[in-house]
């Protein structure tokens, strides 16, 4: 994947020790609160990408994502996979969401986005920038155990590293589980934890 969209962001090249967690499908009831609970005891700043149906349903949270300093991106209005659907109805779901979600940043559902909606979205919104990653913690997979996910994680991370969590319900075992630990371990390790962006001013850091 990392071949054929070259142009997509995968990872920060750096050499600073500086993580970059992001949080897909929230904001969520329980686990966002968690998530946000858990970054703050760290002094650590995240990503989150929405969908845009669970922002309305609770703008609350989604403020709180943003009182709190935290980045913020689309992740579309109801999740959908972009092999799946056509172009005109990916764009809709995009434009959609962006009526509740105000950023620079783009994650696609699945990861799965064909190279005719990747140009389209770009030239509609010039400066989006696709967020892809390199870790993805497997915290969704209902197969594989908290332990597991946290030590994937644990081992794949490296300075400038994307690394994928979700703040859902099918997530929420492994997430509660890993996130605690990665934070722990990494911030003892040296590290520190940044968004994608400032919120401020929706511009790469």
């Amino acid at each position: 994947m990392r071949v054929l969209y070259p142009a997509l962001t995968w990872r920060i090249p750096t050499r600073e020790k500086v993580l970059y967690l992001t949080f897909d499908d929230g904001p969520h009831e329980t686990a966002t609160p968690f998530v946000l609970d858990q970054l703050k005891q760290y002094g650590a700043r995240a990503s989150f990408f929405c969908i845009g149906k669970n922002v309305a349903a609770y703008p609350e949270i989604y403020q709180r994502i943003l009182a709190d300093g935290h980045a913020v991106g689309n992740h579309t209005q109801h999740h959908v996979n972009g092999w799946k659907v056509s172009d005109e109805l990916y764009q809709k779901e995009v434009a959609d969401a962006a009526q509740l979600i105000h950023s620079d940043l783009f994650r696609p559902p699945y990861g799965r986005i064909k190279r005719a909606q990747q140009q389209k979205l770009q030239q509609q919104n010039p400066g989006l920038n696709i967020i892809m990653w390199d870790v993805l913690s497997g915290d969704f997979d209902t197969d594989i155990s908290p332990e597991a996910c946290l030590g994937y994680v644990l081992y794949h991370s490296k300075p400038g590293s994307i690394i994928v969590f979700h703040d859902s319900t099918k997530a929420w075992s492994r997430m509660q589980y890993a996130l605690p630990r990665v934070l722990a371990h990494f911030s003892k390790a040296g590290y520190r934890f940044a968004a994608l962006t400032t919120p401020e001013k929706g511009m790469p850091v």
